[in-house]
């Protein structure tokens, strides 16, 4: 059974109670059980980690080497300035979709570069709570295609 560890970043914590045109109206909690019946489906086991915090997020990664197959990450506001979390991911070796509630390529300029996508195999934005799980179907595709 494949092992994915869900990744969030700062302020996704308050989900639900931020801007419900940008990311929606679930909490984190129910995007959480959503995607655990997506995994139900795959056959996959999770693991949820939220921190506002760079330096916990770089210890979910690191700690991801040899137990977990793959990461989703919604790094948050991290996306647009963490080059420690891009080098963790990069380090680690771990294959990482990024995932964003809102389309950050058609928000504020700032907000449209991510410094984590060029280490990810790929990334989601645009689609509210359906991110994460389409991130994560398309994560365990393809953890599938390398098996």
């Amino acid at each position: 059974m494949k092992k994915i560890l869900v990744l969030n970043g700062p302020n996704l914590n308050l989900l639900g109670r931020r801007d419900a045109t940008q990311y929606g109206v679930m909490t984190l909690k129910a995007i959480e059980e959503k995607m655990v019946l997506t995994a139900q489906e795959l056959g996959v086991d999770l693991a949820f980690a939220q921190s506002n915090h760079e330096g916990v997020l770089i210890d979910q990664i690191h700690g991801a080497i040899g137990t977990y197959d793959g990461i989703v990450l919604n790094p948050g506001a991290f996306t647009h300035y963490s080059i420690a979390i891009r080098d963790a991911i990069d380090a680690a070796g771990v294959p990482t979709i990024e995932v964003h509630l809102s389309n950050i390529h058609a928000r504020e300029p700032f907000r449209s570069e991510s410094v984590i996508a060029p280490v990810c195999i790929g990334q989601v934005c645009g689609l509210k709570d359906k991110s994460y799980t389409t991130g994560l179907y398309g994560l365990y595709q393809y953890l599938s295609d390398k098996a």
